[in-house]
């Protein structure tokens, strides 16, 4: 016997009586009339009456009850999915804001120290400066000086002790030997100069080398007049600034796998108009404007094995060897997060001993199979792609 429960063939002829009657008891009034009036269904089988009628009424009514409520039960849960899928998005954006907020608290510090440090060593440097000015006489007569001005008091003076005490023959010699001793000494001031050039130079260079050197804030950087980035290893945030009071609908946002453009509706220029890096995967990524003057963006990586040293293509690039990887657990890694980060700890090891990584690991594997199954085939030039 067929189940005529969720039969959808007969809504038609149901829609046109519901539309005629107006109303659910009018509608039900049809059914029951059309029993009464063209079937037996009220007189009974074997003289039970409309005893047997109510009691299928009943069975039948009931039955459906319990579908409907089955079908609201289903319904429900997957709402409430729905609605903890939006609550886990709203947490996620929530510690993106939070960490954000930590990112720029801890550049700041970073920016005072520097600031710090710079006024230390000009304060230094001018009470270097400040000695070099001074002028020291010597047992006979001489001086030492550090600049041509106060080289051409101290000739003015030795110049003048030489005439009160010389000869006019003394006093005619006596110019060049101070012109002399000037050269000398603004040479040996150019050289020490010049040498102090050089070591702060070797310095600079020393320490782009130097391990100790922090990493960049958040693992990314900034490109000026654009934006702000930081990013993980499953995922870039970029964060641009906006005006005040902006909501989604002033933006056009578009994401593509290799392509992001972000642009305010009321300029002809874009703030972002180009090419990616590396590959994305657009379903994932998704935008948000936050307190209305700053645009989130969350990019998901295609490839969520490697850094990027820059999120567009032109834009300034970061040392990704000075990466600092997020500290987590493998345990409390979902399963396929924590195979990949197991497989890229796996290839960096493998590359560091100078081994193939699993990819070519998995390459040889199978050449080396294929070699067994056809040992009449001469492998000798065979090369590894």
């Amino acid at each position: 016997m067929s189940d005529f429960s969720n039969d959808e063939r007969f809504d038609g002829l149901y829609i046109n009586v519901a539309q005629t009657t107006r109303g659910i008891e009018p509608l039900l009034d049809t059914v029951f009339s059309f029993l009464r009036r063209k079937t037996d269904f009220f007189h009974g089988p074997r003289g039970e009456d409309t005893d047997a009628a109510v009691t299928k009424v009943n069975e039948v009514l009931n039955k459906h009850v319990q579908m409907y409520k089955q079908q609201r039960a289903v319904e429900e849960e997957r709402k409430e999915k729905q609605a903890k899928v939006m609550r886990e998005k709203k947490a996620k954006a929530d510690r993106l804001k939070a960490e954000k907020k930590a990112k720029e608290e801890a550049n700041r510090k970073a920016e005072e120290v520097k600031n710090a440090k710079t006024t230390s060593k000009s304060e230094a440097s001018a009470s270097d400066d400040a000695s070099e000015d001074v002028i020291e006489l010597s047992g006979d007569g001489g001086f030492d000086i550090s600049n041509a001005t106060g080289a051409k008091a101290a000739s003015d003076e030795a110049q003048s002790k030489t005439k009160s005490n010389d000869t006019d023959a003394d006093m005619k010699s006596e110019p060049e030997a101070s012109t002399k001793a000037t050269a000398a000494a603004v040479s040996a001031s150019t050289s020490t100069k010049e040498s102090n050039k050089i070591d702060d130079k070797t310095k600079k260079d020393d320490s782009d080398d130097d391990p100790k050197t922090p990493p960049p804030p958040g693992n990314g950087g900034t490109v000026p007049g654009k934006y702000i980035w930081t990013q993980t290893l499953a995922e870039v945030n970029l964060t641009i600034a906006l005006p005040e009071n902006t909501r989604g609908r002033d933006l056009n946002v578009v994401m593509k796998k290799t392509h992001l453009k972000v642009q305010l509706k009321s300029q002809d220029t874009a703030i972002v108009d180009a090419k990616l890096t590396k590959t994305i995967i657009c379903d994932d990524s998704f935008w948000t404007v936050e307190d209305g003057n700053r645009l989130v963006v969350n990019l998901q990586k295609l490839h969520q094995m490697e850094w990027w040293n820059a999120v567009c293509i032109g834009d300034p690039e970061i040392d990704v060897t000075k990466v600092q990887p997020e500290n987590s657990k493998l345990d409390e890694l979902d399963g396929e997060t924590r195979q990949t980060v197991e497989k890229m700890m796996f290839d960096q090891r493998q590359k560091a001993l100078g081994l193939p990584s699993s990819e070519e690991q998995k390459k040889f594997d199978a050449l080396e199979k294929f070699k067994q199954a056809h040992p009449e085939m001469d492998f000798s030039n065979a090369k590894m792609s």
